[in-house]
């Protein structure tokens, strides 16, 4: 279908707009003129949700997670955005089978928030798109789930700490092993001193799937007359449509990082949360393309390795991330280890394995320093490695705790803070990746820079 003049931005203005969010300073008045707009709930009001994005990740888990507590917590979906036509149609379709009454679809967010229909979103859009559409959400007055990578930029990630603290929105990242009993133990664990000091980290992720994150069908299917390219690429430099970058954006860059927005995010979101620690000292990265040849620009294969600690170098410890697209069942590892033994976040056991023994611990004139054998919770619950996984629990449970603090107005377990801080780890992944150099932090500026450089694409 043709798109009319009042249905889009002039070229000149979009850009400049857009060039205020990447320099931090977003107002979000292009994106929408609903601006504060907010309902008064009270404890009996039904919460209107708006769906920013009708995405595989909602359909398949997060819709079905937001439906088992719907009744229970008076939740109701009322509209869908997305910007394709088929997405848009297939998702209201889906939507009227699912919850059995009309939803309104809209065309773009500034449609949806222009509405005032919804009290609180669920984004579940582009990667780069993620900290973006979060500061649309708290300026059309709407609380938001948000979901992760939660920026792929440190001027997005900055732009969007800075909206969503000064806003009055509950925001949840969609870190859902922040809301997983096993993982609550486990940082009790940690931060009670019981593990010791941790010395090293091992993250793997690791898949053998062709098709993951190809979508051929789809991209067959995409015109761009039933599409809205410029509010795709939003503040991402300027270029012909490109059907594959809409559909398959995790396999290009600056609309994804791939591996470390995807699936790194969750993992090292883990160590800020058991340490306290806001950020890596540095990254250095390795990898490359080397089985699926097929117009990617984001790696198939990669291994990070970081290193966290006091600023004053004082105490620290290494995070190996590692990951593969062409070999391995997606059971994702997350192993801590200590001078005593480990802590593994697979079997939900803390052991000894490892721990320094009497034999060598006495030819050197110390104690042996062994953890006892538990278990950190009597029956975890399985972080859902995919997206498409409808039966997460641990995906229902977080979706709940955004649900609840929507009514009670409390924290919610994995805030802005949380991606905030996830994302600078990303960030400094992609800068490594991206440049071949290592990767720190300049904690005065916020800023990620190999050598002297700030890294932005």
């Amino acid at each position: 279908m043709s798109k009319s003049k009042k249905d889009t931005l002039p070229r000149r203005e979009f850009i400049t707009k857009a060039s205020w969010a990447t320099a931090g300073l977003y107002l979000g008045s292009w994106a929408m003129s609903a601006k504060s707009y907010g309902r008064i709930l009270g404890s009996n009001d039904r919460v209107n949700v708006g769906v920013i994005g009708f995405s595989d990740r909602f359909k398949y888990s997060l819709l079905p997670a937001l439906q088992h507590h719907s009744k229970e917590l008076n939740f109701d979906i009322v509209a869908v955005s997305d910007i394709w036509k088929i997405r848009r149609e297939e998702g209201q379709a889906h939507l009227f089978k699912a919850l059995g009454h009309d939803v309104k679809a809209y065309r773009n967010n500034e449609e949806l928030y222009n509405s005032k229909t919804a009290d609180a979103v669920i984004i579940s859009t582009a990667d780069f798109q993620h900290a973006l559409h979060a500061i649309e959400a708290v300026n059309a007055g709407c609380d938001a789930y948000v979901e992760k990578p939660f920026a792929e930029t440190m001027a997005d990630n900055r732009a969007a700490l800075k909206a969503i603290t000064h806003s009055k929105q509950i925001i949840q990242i969609g870190s859902q092993r922040r809301s997983g009993p096993n993982y609550h133990a486990a940082a009790d664990f940690i931060r009670s001193g019981k593990f010791g000091d941790i010395t090293s980290v091992e993250l793997t992720w690791h898949v053998n799937q062709p098709g993951r994150w190809r979508r051929p069908a789809l991209v067959a299917q995409m015109k761009e007359e039933d599409t809205d390219w410029r509010r795709f690429l939003m503040n991402r430099p300027v270029e012909a449509f490109d059907a594959r970058k809409h559909l398959e954006y995790r396999l290009f860059w600056p609309y994804s990082s791939g591996m470390p927005g995807q699936w790194m995010s969750h993992q090292i979101d883990t160590v800020h949360w058991f340490t306290g620690l806001k950020h890596p000292r540095s990254v250095v990265a390795n990898g490359g393309i080397y089985k699926w040849k097929d117009g990617r620009q984001n790696w198939d294969t990669m291994t990070a390795v970081f290193d966290y600690g006091n600023e004053d170098n004082s105490s620290g410890f290494q995070v190996v991330f590692s990951s593969r697209m062409h070999n391995g069942e997606e059971n994702p590892k997350e192993i801590y280890y200590s001078n005593g033994g480990e802590l593994n976040l697979n079997t939900n056991k803390v052991t000894p394995a490892g721990g320094l023994t009497e034999q060598h611990a006495k030819a050197m004139g110390m104690q042996p320093n062994l953890l006892p054998a538990m278990d950190l919770i009597a029956a975890a619950e399985p972080v859902a490695s995919s997206a498409n996984t409808g039966g997460d629990v641990t995906t229902s449970r977080h979706m709940r705790n955004f649900m609840e603090c929507v009514r009670s107005r409390r924290p919610t377990n994995a805030p802005v803070e949380a991606g905030y801080q996830h994302s600078i780890a990303c960030i400094m992944t992609n800068a490594a990746v991206r440049t071949g150099e290592k990767a720190t932090f300049d904690e005065k500026t916020q800023e990620v820079m190999t050598g002297r450089k700030i890294f932005t694409y």
